[in-house]
């Protein structure tokens, strides 16, 4: 008996979160985090939890300017190397969007390794910004190639860390952050204070950080202050910038 071939796996958009918009203006693509190297499927329902969250908190934020928000389900769960799996499924994600919704700003949001995805995705050019969430990023190797930061330039950046992470070295996502401020002034990283690598002691800051990011990146909207104040302070103010306990209640416009 000849050998069935053995199906390819593909990468896949998660339904909306939410009511679909009748016209969709704007899409955030999540995209949750993963394994330094693994074959394996990631399981649905674990692998996304982490970012469901901040996508419902989107939704809510941008029902009225015709936002779509999908989770991005990966082919394997691991980055693996050379082969960037994550990445390239955020990129593939990306073209799925255009073919789906036309030319439609787009903002790749990721955690952990799904930060990593985002940032090394952010060049397609239907992306106009990018959230990384305490993403994981690779040490520092003489050896080794760094992190690539060019595709950023012309894309919003923002960049959050938990200052005790013992997961995902915060002092990393500056590093890489400062470098990519070079190429591109419109990159702003925000610390939060005492808080791990689930940024879970300040779930409410955070989300409302990301919120106010991603409507002012896709929709226009008025960045708050400290956002403001963020892209606009030359390194390393703008990239130390701590996240104020009670942010999102009363910002100032």
């Amino acid at each position: 008996m000849a050998q069935e071939a053995t199906p390819v796996r593909q990468a896949r958009l998660g339904r909306t979160l939410g009511p679909e918009p009748a016209a969709v203006s704007g899409v955030v693509l999540l995209l949750p985090g993963g394994e330094e190297v693994s074959g394996r499927r990631p399981s649905s329902m674990l692998a996304t939890a982490s970012v469901r969250a901040l996508g419902r908190h989107l939704v809510r934020a941008g029902r009225d300017e015709g936002l779509a928000t999908h989770v991005v389900h990966y082919r394997y769960r691991g980055w693996n190397g050379s082969e960037a799996h994550l990445a390239r499924d955020a990129a593939w994600a990306a073209d799925e969007v255009v073919r789906r919704y036309g030319d439609v700003p787009v903002c790749l949001a990721g955690l952990d390794m799904g930060g990593r995805a985002a940032l090394h995705a952010g060049g397609h050019e239907a992306v106009n910004s990018v959230v990384a969430m305490a993403p994981w990023l690779p040490e520092d190797d003489v050896a080794a190639s760094p992190e690539p930061v060019k595709q950023l330039a012309g894309r919003r950046v923002l960049i959050v860390h938990g200052t005790n992470d013992e997961r995902t070295d915060p002092e990393l996502s500056f590093r890489l952050a400062a470098r990519a401020k070079k190429v591109n002034r419109d990159v702003c990283r925000f610390e939060v204070h005492a808080d791990g690598h689930g940024l879970h002691q300040y779930r409410a800051e955070v989300l409302a950080l990301a919120s106010d990011f991603v409507m002012g990146a896709l929709f226009g909207r008025a960045l708050s202050r400290p956002v403001q104040d963020a892209l606009a302070a030359p390194p390393p103010l703008g990239l130390r910038m701590p996240l104020a306990a009670g942010f999102g209640e009363t910002l100032r416009r």
